[in-house]
């Protein structure tokens, strides 16, 4: 929806029209692998934990959410790392060319300043459904999708902020989504989380980063494809 969103608003756009869409469509394929690597924590963690109260090992689960939430963080700053150092040969790989580099090279600069707040908001909320909280799941996903629907335009077409604004809007999104998750954290209901739960054991790893290769494979594929 984010995408769908941006490409609507960007193509309506005299000052940007079809490179402005270009641009875009280069970049997406980049967010689908930070969401595919943020699902595999997000939905493994979500499956782990759904077992682990089925066991009875209320430990186990805290560990694994305090790790989810640890290894999202942490590897979501590695993809922006990764992001800047090689922009040029990702953006090419993806099919930048003269006519739209310099749009996809403003449009992927700021979608790679929001990836670690992405790659936590995504991987949160599946562990917010585990927790037994689907409407609060949906709801700051939709809070987020919504608040780029109301932020594109202003930034597009008041602002004249270009496809900067597009992406800006689209990290504002992310924000909301990912503060939520947050406050959530705060507020659990059958979760406890101490912060000896946030660090990173191979074992708990290991249980949970397995039950969520489906859901990476699932959106890497898409990646492939494009």
């Amino acid at each position: 929806l984010y995408n769908i969103v941006d490409q609507i608003f960007i193509a309506n756009a005299d000052y940007l029209g079809s490179y402005g869409n270009a641009a875009n469509t280069v970049v997406f394929p980049l967010t689908v692998v930070a969401l595919a690597v943020a699902v595999m924590i997000g939905d493994g963690a979500c499956s782990y934990v759904s077992i682990c109260f089925g066991k009875n090992q209320p430990e186990n689960a805290n560990r694994a959410v305090g790790s989810a939430v640890a290894l999202s963080v942490l590897v979501g700053i590695a993809v922006a790392v990764l992001y800047a150092v090689f922009q040029m040969p990702l953006l090419s790989l993806f099919g930048a060319t003269e006519a739209n580099l310099s749009y996809a090279k403003e449009y992927f600069t700021y979608i790679t300043i929001g990836v670690p707040i992405y790659v936590f908001g995504q991987a949160i909320n599946p562990i917010i459904r585990s927790d037994g909280s689907p409407q609060f799941a949906m709801l700051s996903m939709l809070a987020g999708a919504i608040a780029n629907c109301i932020l594109d335009p202003i930034a597009i077409f008041v602002l004249h902020w270009g496809v900067m604004g597009a992406a800006a809007a689209t990290v504002a999104g992310q924000v909301i989504t990912a503060a939520m998750g947050v406050w959530y954290l705060f507020h659990t209901k059958a979760l406890r989380l101490k912060a000896d739960d946030f660090k990173l054991r191979g074992r708990i790893l290991g249980a949970y980063l397995p039950l969520g290769l489906c859901s990476f494979l699932a959106q890497i594929s898409l990646v492939i494809a494009m």
